[in-house]
């Protein structure tokens, strides 16, 4: 995620959660630990995956304390394995207990997406198939997870309702038909727009064909289905498959040689991946830095 993204977009969701998490303050750090004292944590994988988010839980922890730094030894979208040291967090250790769990919530929400995303892109090698997120996102993470679903190998689907035309069966109806949805669309959206059109079956393809749709996304067709449609079509359209897609189909939609393979699941249904801070130690005081001798250790926290 670039930095302007980051400052401008992602930075007052991570505030909101912060808020979420600490309503006046940290009551368990500020009993036992000076509000200048510094320390560093690490971060370690707990579970094999694909690490997705550093930036975004570097920043948490910014939040709470400027000079809070990460140093991290993998990057954005290194494969990690159980039990291997990820990198070091440094800062004051209010901010280092305060911002843990909700900068851990981040990095393994984004991880476990950007790890399933990963296996399942990694089934479409030697295809022309591309692998596509969905709006099926938690509400207010979009940001985080559709960037986790690209780091992993997938592509994304538009961002919003106001970033692209897709004419579904509500929209269909309410239009009076397919024909009639796409010319008004059209007639409204800037010329930039594709438009997309939604269809269940065959004779409906063969209408948004008709009508001059851009990309088609044939839902919920079966796999004798779709590739007549994939013949019917002839390239005159890019073709979305979607619905129904699990790892297990994923192999045989791409071999139709259909377009993009468009999945909620990546988002809606992802685990998170495994993740601790752990071994905190108090290195010193705000005047003494980073340098000095450690002069005590806290264990890990996060519950």
């Amino acid at each position: 995620m670039n930095d302007v993204t980051l400052r401008l977009h992602a930075e007052p969701l991570i505030l909101s959660a912060l808020r979420e998490d600490i309503s006046s303050e940290d009551l368990s750090t500020a009993a036992i630990v000076g509000d200048d004292a510094r320390g560093e944590v690490r971060l370690i994988a707990k579970q094999d995956g694909v690490i997705c988010g550093l930036d975004v839980f570097e920043r948490t922890f910014r939040l709470l304390d400027e000079r809070a730094r990460l140093e991290a030894v993998v990057g954005e979208g290194d494969e990690v394995h159980a039990s291997q040291e990820l990198g070091v967090m440094r800062g004051r250790v209010v901010a280092l207990l305060a911002g843990e769990r909700v900068a851990l919530n981040f990095l393994q929400r984004m991880s476990g997406i950007a790890t399933l995303t990963r296996s399942m892109a990694r089934m479409l090698d030697g295809t022309r198939t591309r692998l596509a997120d969905t709006r099926k996102t938690t509400p207010n993470l979009r940001i985080f997870e559709r960037e986790a679903v690209r780091v992993g190998g997938g592509a994304n689907h538009r961002y919003n309702l106001s970033t692209a035309v897709m004419l579904k069966d509500n929209h269909i109806d309410a239009a009076g038909g397919i024909a009639q949805a796409v010319a008004a669309a059209r007639r409204r959206a800037p010329f930039v727009c594709a438009v997309e059109v939604e269809v269940e079956t065959l004779g409906q393809l063969k209408e948004a064909l008709a009508a001059g749709a851009d990309v088609i996304m044939l839902d919920n067709m079966d796999l004798p289905t779709l590739r007549e449609a994939v013949a019917v079509a002839d390239g005159r359209a890019t073709l979305e498959v979607s619905g129904n897609v699990t790892p297990e189909r994923l192999r045989d939609l791409a071999d139709l040689g259909v377009d993009v393979i468009s999945c909620g699941a990546l988002t809606h249904s992802a685990p998170i991946l495994d993740l601790s801070l752990k071994h905190l130690r108090v290195l010193g005081t705000a005047g003494a830095g980073l340098d000095g001798a450690a002069t005590g250790s806290v264990g890990g926290a996060g519950r």
